[in-house]
C-alpha cells in the first residue's frame, strides 16, 4: 500500500508559474519517482503517474491532478490502454484486502467507493474516451471487480449502472450532434448577385433584421456559446497528440476529433466575411458608412460583453483588403471607436493590451452574481496558438525520461479556465430571425468582395487597376 503523497496545487495557485521544459529533480530527490519540487508534482515516469492515478485505502488524488493526467495521459497512451492498466492495479489492491476478516471487508467497501468515484469522474469529464468497444470492455471489467467488493447489498452495483447509463447518454448526445452538425455555407460564386444592375430596394441587409447594436453583439454571444459548448477538452488535447503523431509518422490520435476545433474557427471566418460583405455589397456611401459605424458599435457591445471572440471577427472582417480600402467610405466615418477596439486588439507584444482585456474579464467572471458578468469567450485561435506553443516549446519529456508533468499542468490550466468560462449558461434570449440571418445569409468569396469594393469605390492606382481589370475579364468570361 502507497504512501499518502504530497496534495497537487489547485489551479488558482498556479496562475503566476511558468512553464519549464528542462526541470530538474532536487539534489536530494534524484532517485525519486515522481519528483516533486516545493511539494508540487514536476515530472514521473508514466508507471508512476498511473500509480498516482489510483486510489488507495489511505489515499485519494485530487481533482486537478485527475483531470490533468486524464487529459495528458492520451498523449503518451491511449484510454483503452490506461483503463486496463488502472484495472490492473485495482486487482492488486483488490487481493491484498481480501483476508475475509469483518474490518477488511469494510476497508475493500471503501475502496470499491473511491475507485467507483474515479470512474465517476473520467467519464463524466471525459466521455469520448468510451466511445471504441476496447474501452467499454476495459471499463466493464473494472467494474464487474468491484461490485464484487459489495455483493450483499448491491450499492455498488446501482451506483455503477447508473454511471454506466449516464455515459452512454452523453455519447449518444454527442453522437447526434456531430451527425445533425451544420454544413457551413460557402462564399457566393454568382456575380450576378452583386452587380448594381439588381435594384438595391429588393436586397436585405443586416440593419433591415437587426439595427440595434447591443442586440447584434447578444445574439452573437448566444452563438458563440453555443459553439462552444460542443468543444471538449479532449478535442483541445489533440492540438497536441496529433503535432506528436505528425512529428513521429504515428497515428496516435483521430484527426476527426478536431471537427470541433475546425467548425468554430470556420464560424469566425464565415463572421469576418459576413461583416465584408455587408459593408462591399452597400451601393450608396452614406449607408455603407452608416453600416460601418454600426458594425464598429457592434464589435465594441461584444467586447464590453466579453465576447473577445466575435469582436475580432468583426474587426478582421473590417480590415480585409476589400473593406479597407474604401476611403472615400471611411473619411465619413468616425473612427475613434474603431481606434479603441484596434487598441485592445494591437497585435503587437503577443497581443498585451488583449491578454490584459481578458485577464479583466476573467477576473470579473470570478466574483460575478449574474451570467451576464461571467461571460468569457478568448479569441479561440489565439488560445489553441498558445496551447500550440506550450506544446512546441515544452518537450514532453525531460533528458532522465520522465514525463515533464509541469508542462501538463499549464496546458491543463488553460483548458480548464476555458471549460469554466464555456459552462456559463447563455443569459440572453435567442431571437430566431436575428440568428437565422446571422448564420444563413450569403457571403462573398474574397474575389466577389474586391469586385463589389471596385464597383462602390473605383480603383485609384495602377495594382487597383490592373485587379479591377483582371476581375471584370474573368466574369465576362464566365457570363
Amino acid at each position: 500500500m502507497r504512501e499518502t503523497m504530497p496534495q497537487t496545487p489547485i489551479f488558482s495557485s498556479m496562475l503566476g508559474s511558468s512553464c519549464s521544459g528542462q526541470v530538474q529533480p532536487d539534489m536530494g530527490e534524484r532517485c525519486v519517482d515522481p519528483v516533486y519540487q516545493d511539494g508540487n508534482l514536476v515530472s514521473g515516469s508514466l508507471e508512476a503517474l498511473i500509480e498516482r492515478l489510483v486510489p488507495t485505502m489511505d489515499y485519494y488524488p485530487d481533482r486537478t491532478y485527475i483531470f490533468t493526467f486524464l487529459l495528458s495521459s492520451r498523449v503518451f497512451i491511449h484510454p483503452h490502454e490506461l483503463l486496463a492498466k488502472v484495472g490492473q492495479i485495482c486487482i492488486k489492491q483488490k487481493q491484498q484486502l481480501e483476508t475475509g476478516t469483518e474490518a477488511e471487508k469494510a476497508k475493500l467497501k471503501s475502496f470499491a467507493a473511491k475507485i467507483i468515484q474515479l470512474l465517476k469522474e473520467w467519464t463524466e469529464t471525459f466521455p469520448y474516451d468510451f466511445q471504441d468497444e476496447k474501452s467499454m470492455k476495459e471499463l466493464k471489467e473494472i467494474a464487474h471487480r468491484i461490485t464484487q467488493c459489495d455483493e450483499e447489498n448491491g450499492t455498488v452495483k446501482k451506483i455503477i449502472s447508473q454511471m454506466t447509463q449516464n455515459l452512454l447518454m452523453a455519447l449518444s448526445a454527442r453522437s447526434q450532434y456531430q451527425e445533425i452538425r451544420e454544413k457551413f455555407r460557402q462564399p457566393v460564386t454568382d456575380k450576378g448577385t452583386i452587380l448594381k444592375t439588381k435594384p438595391q430596394s429588393t436586397q436585405k441587409d443586416i440593419l433591415s433584421v437587426c439595427c440595434d447594436p447591443l442586440i447584434l453583439a447578444q445574439q452573437l454571444t448566444y452563438i458563440e456559446l453555443e459553439r462552444v459548448s460542443n468543444i471538449y477538452p479532449e478535442d483541445l488535447m489533440q492540438i497536441v497528440s496529433h503535432m506528436d503523431s505528425l512529428d513521429n509518422h504515428k497515428c496516435r490520435s483521430d484527426v476527426t476529433k478536431t471537427y470541433n476545433l475546425e467548425a468554430y474557427d470556420n464560424w469566425f471566418n464565415c463572421l469576418s466575411m459576413l461583416v465584408a460583405t455587408e459593408i462591399c455589397r452597400v451601393v450608396k456611401k452614406k449607408q455603407r458608412t452608416r453600416m460601418v459605424e454600426f458594425f464598429i458599435d457592434v464589435a465594441r457591445e461584444c467586447f464590453n460583453i466579453g465576447n473577445f471572440n466575435s469582436m475580432m471577427a468583426i474587426i478582421s472582417g473590417m480590415n480585409l483588403s476589400p473593406v479597407a480600402r474604401l476611403k472615400k467610405t471611411w473619411s465619413k466615418v468616425k473612427t475613434a471607436k474603431f481606434d479603441v477596439l484596434e487598441h485592445h486588439m494591437d497585435p503587437s507584444s503577443n497581443f498585451c493590451n488583449y491578454r490584459t482585456a481578458l485577464q479583466g474579464a476573467a477576473q470579473r467572471s470570478q466574483s460575478a452574481n449574474s451570467n451576464r458578468e461571467k461571460i468569457v469567450i478568448p479569441v479561440f485561435n489565439l488560445f489553441i496558438k498558445d496551447i500550440y506553443f506550450l506544446h512546441k516549446i515544452h518537450t514532453n519529456r525531460l533528458p532522465n525520461g520522465q514525463i515533464n508533468f509541469k508542462k501538463f499542468w499549464e496546458i491543463s490550466r488553460q483548458i480548464h479556465d476555458f471549460l469554466t468560462w464555456k459552462q456559463v449558461e447563455c443569459p440572453f434570449e435567442k431571437d430566431k430571425k436575428i440568428q437565422t440571418y446571422l448564420l444563413t445569409a450569403p457571403i462573398y468569396s474574397e474575389e466577389a468582395l474586391f469586385i463589389a469594393s471596385f464597383e462602390s469605390e473605383g480603383p485609384e492606382n495602377h495594382m487597383e487597376k490592373d485587379s479591377w481589370k483582371t476581375l471584370r475579364t474573368t466574369l465576362l468570361n464566365r457570363a
